[in-house]
């Protein structure tokens, strides 16, 4: 059997869930019979992967540096073998501004929106109330605002002299209506999730990671055509970032009885969590991959100049 590196953890916002991907991938991989090394990714790491002399890595990094780019790129120098998304598509889906240009260019819907200093979003509204603000590169919704009609004022915490999440923030404008998921492997569409937040809030870090902070309607109960829709533009928008392996895309979909109808793809997870409340692994339940079964697909799928 292939000796696997999980790689998890780093130093982005993001390192907890990172290093609970990390633990479920190491265990899942032991369990069918790989020999297996976790990883606590740091600035050495390099020498170590150097030292152990993995066949394959098992990227479980979420964030800068382990879902950029960077660290695909380390691992191109030492021609080791890795899952998910190669250099370019790892660090065009991170930079979401940048993502949104090539996916739309490419026909898939994407919300309108400019990028903006934080300290100018952080002085007046930036886009008329009700909008979005989100840091352009980090993902499990740090960083991010719902600004609602009645605020006067944007959020002061964007001031912050430690704020953590870059200096270039996102404004979109917010779409009502439903959190809709669909992953993509290899080159097949998975299902579509619906997803609601417990208390009926949005989707947010509480939501995501806490077990039953949201609840996962799978199938999603669509109209056909629109659940074909999003695993069409799913797929569309993995190839059109030239996404490899295991991608999640977002989606936000507007059909109340009085809404726009609007369906846009938000964003394109090049990385997605791989914790027991994450929604790839359902995905792929749901189509009858087990969890050992999903993660031996993505070390036999790995591999250089992705």
């Amino acid at each position: 059997m292939k000796h696997v590196a999980v790689l998890m953890g780093g130093w982005s916002s993001e390192r907890e869930v990172s290093l609970r991907s990390g633990m479920a991938c190491v265990k899942a991989l032991q369990d069918r019979g790989f020999k297996v090394t976790p990883v606590d990714v740091d600035r050495t790491v390099a020498t170590r992967l150097g030292e152990i002399r993995p066949d394959v890595a098992l990227n479980a990094l979420h964030g800068p540096f382990g879902e950029d780019g960077t660290i695909q790129g380390i691992l191109e120098v030492m021609n080791i073998p890795y899952t998910h998304s190669g250099v370019l598509a790892s660090a065009l889906a991170m930079n979401k501004a940048m993502a949104k240009i090539v996916m739309a260019a490419a026909g898939v819907p994407v919300p309108a929106g400019r990028t903006v200093n934080r300290r100018e979003a952080a002085k007046a509204h930036v886009l008329p109330p009700p909008y979005v603000l989100k840091p352009i590169a980090e993902g499990s919704s740090y960083g991010v605002f719902i600004i609602k009609e009645d605020q006067t004022h944007p959020p002061q915490e964007l001031n912050r002299e430690d704020w953590p999440y870059g200096e270039t923030l996102l404004a979109e404008p917010f779409i009502a209506g439903r959190e809709l998921t669909c992953a993509v492997m290899g080159d097949r569409a998975l299902d579509v999730i619906d997803i609601r937040a417990a208390d009926g809030g949005w989707y947010d870090y509480t939501a995501k990671y806490s077990k039953g902070g949201s609840i996962h309607i799978l199938p999603a109960s669509l109209k056909g055509n629109i659940y074909q829709k999003i695993q069409e533009l799913s797929l569309k928008a993995h190839k059109a970032l030239g996404c490899r392996g295991v991608s999640r895309s977002d989606f936000r979909y507007d059909d109340r009885p009085d809404g726009s109808g609007e369906l846009v793809l938000l964003e394109v997870n090049t990385q997605p969590g791989m914790t027991e409340t994450s929604l790839v692994p359902e995905l792929a339940a749901h189509v009858g991959l087990s969890f050992g079964e999903l993660v031996q697909w993505m070390v036999e799928d790995a591999s250089c100049n992705r």
